[in-house]
């Protein structure tokens, strides 16, 4: 069984005065994911066209743009259409969704950790505290 739908969108992004804010990876040259040569979004640029949007998301497949396919394409071929595409880009996405499931779930809850990460550093903190007192007490000097 999957475990991942796949979804399709569309999204129309405008290019900001430092492009359109994301960074791709792949291509028939140099796969991101084995056996693979899909184009992909590596990062979202904070502030960028695409962050601002917010559709597109880090790992998610180009399929096209502008309504060219990117299929088995050079990874610098790809790019060169990024640069030369315009203000107004459209970009056809696949984008990863997680599978419902339709099986029962277990009814009794996971345990839970009988030390909580504040019991942890309170303790840490009192170590600290009196190690500090120690070391004060034993460097201090009556003149």
């Amino acid at each position: 069984m999957n475990d991942s739908a796949t979804t399709v969108e569309t999204i129309k992004l405008k290019r900001g005065p430092t492009g359109l804010g994301f960074n791709i990876v792949g291509g028939v040259d140099q796969h991101y994911v084995a056996n693979d040569a899909s184009i992909y979004v590596s990062k979202i640029k904070e502030d960028g066209a695409a962050a601002l949007d917010g559709r597109l998301q880090e790992g998610d497949k180009i399929l096209s743009i502008n309504g060219i396919w990117l299929k088995d394409r050079e990874h610098r071929h790809v790019v060169d259409l990024f640069k030369t595409a315009g203000e107004d880009v459209e970009l056809c996405v696949q984008k990863k969704v997680p599978n419902i499931s339709t099986e029962p779930t277990n009814s009794e809850p996971e345990p839970k950790s009988s030390v909580s990460s504040l019991q942890i550093l309170t303790v840490l903190g009192a170590a600290a505290a009196v190690l500090a007192f120690i070391y004060l007490r034993r460097s201090r000097k009556d003149f």
